[in-house]
C-alpha cells in the first residue's frame, strides 16, 4: 500500500513566512510552487511574527510572487498586538507605536490613537520591528514606560533571516529597552504564544493543522504550546546544530530540507530514535555515533530521535565514510574523525 504524503494527514497548514516562503521579499528556491500545488490538497494560512505589514500587504506580497492568497488567511503579530491592547484599554486611548506606519493602522482600526514620538502622555506603548526605528524612539519608549505606560511587543524574534544571514529583530530592540528599565514587557503577543495559530485554526474550521516554521524558539514552541503537531524546515534561522540540542519544548514533530517536504512521504515518519533510512544512531558516552548510510535528511532525523531521546551528548561521530560525509553535509563536521561540538550555539 502507498504511504500518504505528509500534508495527507492534515487539514491545515498554517505557514510561517519569513524564512519558510520568503527571505526579506525574495520568495524561498521552490516555495511558489510548493505552495501552488499545496493548495489544491489542503487549506492553507499564513501566521507570521513580523509587525512591519499588514495582512492586505503581506497578501500582496505574496500575490506578486505568484502565490494565491485570501486575506483573511494571513495572521500578523501587528494584528495580534492592537487586539490585545483593545482589549486592555477603552477606546480612544492613546498608544505610543513603535514601529511602522502598518503597526499604527492596526492600532487606529481598533479604536486606540496612534501617537508619535514626543507627544505627551500615551496610555500604552507597543512595540514591533521596524527598519527605521531608532534610538530616538527607544528613548522614549523608556520614558513613557517608567511613566506608567502599559508596554506590549508584538513578537520577541531575536533576529530576521536575511540572505545575508541573521539581522536583528523586534527582540533585539525590545532586548535594548529592556536592558535601559531593568524588566521586561507587560506583553508579548506573538508566537510562541499560541494565538495566531489557534485564530488560524478556527478561522478555517480545522481539526487537524500542522504548523510549519524554520524557528525553534517561536514557530516549534508555538506549535507545542497550542498542542499541534510541526514541521521544522532548514531554510531559515534553524540549522542541525540547533536542533539536535532543542530542549523538549522545542522540538518538530517532522523535519525537511524545505516546503517539499509536505509531499514526501519520508518526511511524514515523525522523528524517532528507531532510526530512520538506512540509519542508527548509537550513544557511547557523552558521544552519539552515527551509522549506516542513506538520505542525508533521515541522518539527521535519526540523530535528533537519540539525541532527544537519550541525550545531551557532547560530540556527535560518523563510524565510517557514508556516515562522516552525512555529518559534513548537515554542517556538523568540526575537525578530522568526524567530530562536534553538539551543543546548540
Amino acid at each position: 500500500m502507498t504511504r500518504p504524503a505528509l500534508v495527507d494527514s492534515y487539514d491545515l497548514v498554517i505557514l510561517d513566512l519569513d524564512g519558510v516562503v520568503y527571505l526579506i521579499d525574495q520568495p524561498i528556491p521552490g516555495a511558489v510552487e510548493a505552495i501552488t500545488a499545496l493548495r489544491e490538497r489542503v487549506a492553507v494560512a499564513y501566521a507570521t511574527n513580523n509587525a512591519s505589514r499588514r495582512a492586505d500587504e503581506v497578501a500582496g506580497l505574496l500575490a506578486g510572487m505568484g502565490i494565491p492568497v485570501a486575506v483573511d488567511e494571513v495572521l500578523t503579530s501587528a494584528q495580534a498586538a492592537a487586539a490585545a491592547l483593545a482589549q486592555r484599554h477603552p477606546a480612544g486611548s492613546r498608544v505610543l507605536v513603535i514601529g511602522t506606519e502598518a503597526l499604527r493602522m492596526e492600532v487606529r482600526d481598533v479604536g486606540l490613537v496612534p501617537v508619535d514620538v514626543g507627544e505627551p502622555a500615551p496610555r500604552a506603548v507597543v512595540q514591533g520591528y521596524g527598519p527605521g526605528v531608532g534610538w530616538p524612539e527607544l528613548a522614549e519608549a523608556c520614558v513613557a514606560i517608567r511613566g506608567g505606560a502599559d508596554w506590549v511587543a508584538t513578537n520577541p524574534d531575536t533576529t530576521l533571516p536575511s540572505p545575508r544571514g541573521p539581522l536583528p529583530g523586534n527582540g533585539a530592540l525590545v532586548a535594548a529597552v529592556r536592558t535601559a528599565l531593568g524588566r521586561g514587557p507587560d506583553l508579548v503577543v506573538g508566537k510562541p504564544e499560541p494565538v495566531l495559530f489557534t485564530t488560524a485554526a478556527q478561522r478555517a474550521g480545522a481539526a487537524r493543522p500542522l504548523i510549519v516554521g524554520d524557528r525553534l524558539d517561536t514557530d516549534i514552541e508555538g506549535a507545542v504550546r497550542a498542542g499541534m503537531d510541526s514541521l521544522l524546515v532548514l531554510t531559515g534561522i534553524t540549522g542541525p546544530r540547533m536542533l539536535l540540542a532543542a530542549p523538549p519544548g522545542r522540538r518538530p514533530t517532522y523535519v525537511a530540507a524545505d516546503l517539499s517536504g509536505l509531499f514526501d512521504v519520508d518526511s511524514a515518519r515523525p522523528v524517532s530514535a528507531d532510526g530512520h533510512g538506512g540509519w542508527t544512531a548509537v550513544p557511547r558516552g557523552d558521544t552519539l555515533e552515527l551509522r549506516g548510510e542513506g538520505d542525508t535528511l533521515d541522518a539527521l532525523r535519526t540523530l535528533c530521535g537519540v539525541a532527544w531521546e537519550a541525550g545531551p551528548f557532547v560530540t556527535v561521530t560518523g563510524a565510517g565514510p557514508q556516515a562522516v560525509e552525512a555529518l559534513r553535509r548537515l554542517g556538523l563536521v568540526a575537525g578530522r574523525g568526524g567530530q562536534l561540538a553538539g551543543r546548540a550555539p
